[in-house]
């Protein structure tokens, strides 16, 4: 799976072919920052990997008297990693709920019906992630384990709930056609 930078600049780039400069703008304008604050510097170092790795191309483009700049465009290659990450945040949890926020972002590289479908395997998945932190729970108290122990477990639990209800959402969301 890629990491979360490679994936959130191949959903950018997928977008459309843009430069370094204007992916720095987009993730600005999605305040990025607040929930995963990408380095200027990392960008430019990821977008490096991305081209060596064949899964982004760039052109030299000159418009009138500008400087010259790269422009990068996502190869098949770059699509079919794009889309097998998403995949495999999506049919796994991670307590780095930021993975399923970029996957989210970015899942429309796959048709409404794909969509749906990965969507509802998440739930699934979920489902039965939460019922087994569930039993761990009576487990836990009978044990006599530490309360700041149960406490956490119970923590989990909640992260849990909130990503079925943020998936859920989503997945509403498609299936009335608010995209």
């Amino acid at each position: 799976m890629l990491n979360k930078t490679a994936i959130m600049l191949l959903g950018i780039i997928n977008d459309e072919p843009v430069n370094a400069y204007e992916i720095i703008k987009q993730l600005e304008y999605m305040n990025i920052k607040w929930w995963f604050n990408i380095g200027d510097s990392t960008v430019y170092a990821t977008i490096k990997v991305l081209e060596k790795k064949k899964y982004i191309c760039g052109n030299i483009e000159k418009i009138g008297n500008m400087p010259s700049k790269k422009v990068y465009s996502i190869t098949q290659e770059g699509i079919d990693q794009l889309k097998t990450s998403i995949i495999e945040i999506c049919e796994s949890f991670s307590y780095d709920t930021v993975l399923f926020s970029i996957a989210a972002c970015y899942i429309h590289v796959f048709n409404r019906k794909e969509i749906v479908d990965i969507l509802e395997r998440r739930l699934e998945y979920l489902d039965v992630y939460l019922r087994n932190i569930n039993k761990q729970l009576p487990i836990l108290k009978n044990d006599q384990v530490p309360i700041h122990h149960i406490s956490n477990v119970s923590r989990m639990v909640e992260i849990v709930k909130a990503e079925i209800i943020g998936t859920k959402r989503i997945l509403n969301d498609i299936k009335e056609g608010n995209t």
